[in-house]
């Protein structure tokens, strides 16, 4: 570590670095260097005499964990091992797998997945629509978030659409009781009730946490910022040891229960809160950052800023206009192939290479049109946000095994590791073994062994069950006891072999190519298994970390917990597609902000009731709503130009910015007028605006020129 680990800072930096003994809240506007904030801090925390166990570092994704313990362990060294940095649901882990015993939960307890949640939420709620299923799924999760339970949502209901839910939420919360099993809310809102409800862990925990660093603290919801508060809350508000990183200005995560109202909320319950603010960009040039401040300036502010630079003016905003969506894809994939050619007309770093672009767009749907452009072009892409490797059928099948091993108790993963493979267990033996585990309140797995089941299931089916269950045992036992890299790899083939996993999937699959691939995912799946036990990585979200050797049943209990693997995709050499969302805490040299219409950005909120379902109501009633209504289309509007604040702040060199004049609605061309947000941009029109027909015909006229001098030289060499 170096000796003074405030080397390299600016001043505002540094102060946030050294205040150490109080609680903290660095502004940190987009681009000024947050990350590099923490990892200093940390190693300042430990130069001042912290031991590293007691700091935890919290953020949002497993990415971001990552990279942030990779920062901290080079700028620190091996100190930075030991000191907690992890996802909140990470933590989250931590508190249940230790002291989860207080609730009613054993240590292996399972972490549902999203299709898990929905197939208990159709049988809770007595419906096969999943859609239906999952809007419930949502409902129930932003209740989990704002800290309700079953009940205090009933008590809170305000429709009859609402009491259905909550009486769906009672009938899963039961199940979850009966599965041993927790979904991803449970785990902020189970060791939210656990550090509430008994005090001595509660102590405990404030005793192990001397410093809490949490970043992007603007997507905190409720129930983690009443999460942070009883982590830090043993000396009281004054000696409280946090420091919150964040942004008002990028906040967009309000649809799934990020608030503002707990930055609001910091200087109420922290009085002697210090508040530093990082406006220092070291990212995108001053035209950029122009636009960014004049986007976000009609947005009340909770503590102004204005961020700056000193990387130059640059090169001038660009506003393109286009006819259609086609028309705009063409003109972005004109201006990816003339930066590539030509540069920018400013002398320095020219940011050639195809991974220097990304195009940036409200919506997933928006990606397909320029999908089409590229392929048409010949320029290699990938979309931001794919499907996660754990999101993979097969992946999913074996995690159904490994969760089942570590919690009999879990039936949704049961009955996916029973029938894959297939192993002559149908489903109406399926359908008769959960009626008799329901009826005498046992997990499916107890029941195999029931002595009366005989009286529902017998024969060859009875059979079946019974040296499935004596399998499944085994491999638990076996499991447990397999340890480090070279044991846990022998384990996993072995046994892939014995249930003939790879014929499975070849069975399953029309195209052997696809099977193929199946079957490589797999293999991968298990060589990064292997690597966790054997010490070599560390688990993305931080439950553990590399260098410790584990058993194959000890990593399996975190593999719930992951959503994205290490795939083969380190830094290639393509354009990037993403929507905004997915692009927030990405950068680029070049960005293409597309699509940029009233309607898409800012997106449309539904339309309001009609006049005649408002002929209904009372003038009281219809005034309130019509008052709510205006509140929600304000906030919104907000979160929306905060968006827009986002896709220009990830812009190093250059940002163009495009609209059409018509745009798909359904199977139908409306005409579509420019975004608010660009004239708020306040460009300077005489210079910024771009005559697209005029860049492509010239860009042709430059290529055919080249071709033209190409084939000259040729002649001359002949």
């Amino acid at each position: 570590m170096p000796q003074n680990p405030t080397t390299g800072l600016n001043l505002a930096q540094q102060e946030a670095v050294n205040y150490l003994h109080g609680p903290c809240l660095v502004l940190a506007g987009a681009g000024s260097g947050k990350t590099r904030v923490i990892t200093h801090k940390i190693g300042r925390l430990i130069q001042s005499g912290m031991l590293a166990r007691r700091i935890f570092a919290i953020t949002f994704t497993n990415k971001a964990a990552a990279e942030m313990r990779e920062r901290a362990r080079g700028l620190i060294g091996r100190a930075a091992k030991d000191a907690v940095i992890c996802t909140f649901h990470a933590l989250g882990v931590r508190l249940l797998r230790e002291d989860g015993a207080a609730l009613g939960l054993k240590t292996n307890f399972s972490i549902l997945d999203s299709d898990d949640v929905t197939s208990i939420l159709k049988d809770a709620g007595g419906t096969v629509d999943a859609a239906t299923a999952r809007q419930w799924q949502w409902t129930i999760s932003r209740w989990k978030n704002q800290g309700l339970n079953a009940e205090r949502a009933q008590a809170a209901a305000a429709s009859d659409s609402d009491h259905l839910i909550a009486r769906v939420m009672g009938h899963y919360e039961e199940r979850l009781a009966a599965f041993q099993s927790v979904d991803f809310d449970d785990l902020i809102s189970l060791p939210l009730k656990l550090l509430q409800n008994h005090e001595l862990i509660r102590q405990k925990w404030q005793a192990l946490a001397g410093h809490i660093l949490v970043d992007e603290y603007q997507d905190t919801n409720a129930t983690q910022y009443e999460l942070l508060k009883l982590l830090v809350g043993g000396a009281g508000p004054a000696q409280a040891r946090f420091t919150a990183v964040g942004d008002d200005d990028q906040s967009i995560y309000g649809w799934r229960g990020a608030t503002l109202d707990n930055l609001k909320r910091l200087p109420v319950d922290f009085p002697g809160l210090k508040v530093i603010k990082l406006e220092q960009n070291y990212r995108s040039t001053s035209a950029i950052l122009r636009a960014a401040n004049n986007v976000i300036g009609p947005n009340p502010k909770l503590f102004p800023k204005n961020l700056w630079s000193d990387l130059g003016e640059g090169e001038p905003v660009r506003v393109v206009d286009a006819d259609t969506e086609e028309h705009e894809a063409e003109r972005t994939v004109a201006r990816i192939q003339s930066l590539r050619i030509n540069g920018l007309p400013q002398p320095g770093p020219q940011f050639t290479e195809l991974r220097d672009f990304a195009v940036l767009y409200r919506a997933n749907h928006q990606a397909k049109t320029f999908e089409k452009a590229l392929r048409k072009a010949q320029i290699p892409y990938k979309v931001s946000g794919g499907t996660s490797f754990f999101d993979r059928a097969e992946i999913k099948d074996l995690c159904g095994w490994f969760r089942l091993w570590i919690n009999s108790h879990d039936d949704p993963a049961f009955l996916r590791a029973v029938t894959s493979p297939k192993r002559g267990i149908g489903h109406q033996t399926l359908a008769h073994l959960g009626d008799f585990a329901g009826k005498y309140k046992l997990s499916m797995f107890d029941a195999l062994f029931a002595s009366s089941l005989g009286a529902v299931i017998s024969g060859k089916a009875l059979g079946s069950l019974h040296e499935f269950g004596r399998e499944v045992t085994d491999l638990e036992y076996r499991a447990r006891q397999t340890l480090g890299a070279p044991a846990a790899k022998a384990f996993l083939l072995q046994w892939l072999s014995d249930i003939g996993f790879e014929k499975h999937l070849y069975d399953g699959e029309d195209s052997e190519k696809v099977a193929a691939a199946r079957w490589t995912n797999v293999l991968d799946f298990c060589d990064w298994m292997a690597a966790r036990c054997g010490g070599q990585i560390a688990d993305a979200a931080g439950v553990s970390s590399a260098g410790e050797v584990k058993s194959l049943l000890e990593v399996a209990q975190t593999v719930s917990l992951l959503s994205t693997i290490n795939e083969q995709e380190k830094d290639q050499n393509v354009v990037t597609l993403s929507t905004l969302h997915a692009a927030k805490g990405l950068e680029w040299p070049h960005v293409m902000l597309v699509g940029v219409t009233e309607g898409m950005l800012p997106f449309k909120l539904r339309d309001q009731p009609d006049d005649a379902a408002a002929g209904q109501t009372s003038d009281a009633q219809r005034a309130a709503a019509q008052e709510a209504a205006n509140a929600t289309s304000t906030v919104h509007l907000q979160e929306e130009r905060r968006l827009m604040y986002v896709g220009i702040t990830r812009a190093k060199a250059s940002l163009a910015v495009s609209w059409t004049r018509k745009r798909k609605k359904g199977r139908e061309m409306v005409v579509a007028q420019p975004s608010r947000f660009i004239a708020e941009m306040a460009l300077d029109q005489s210079t910024v605006k771009e005559d697209p027909r005029a860049k492509l015909k010239a860009l042709r006229a430059e290529f055919a020129q080249k071709a033209l001098d190409g084939e000259a030289a040729r002649a001359l060499l002949r």
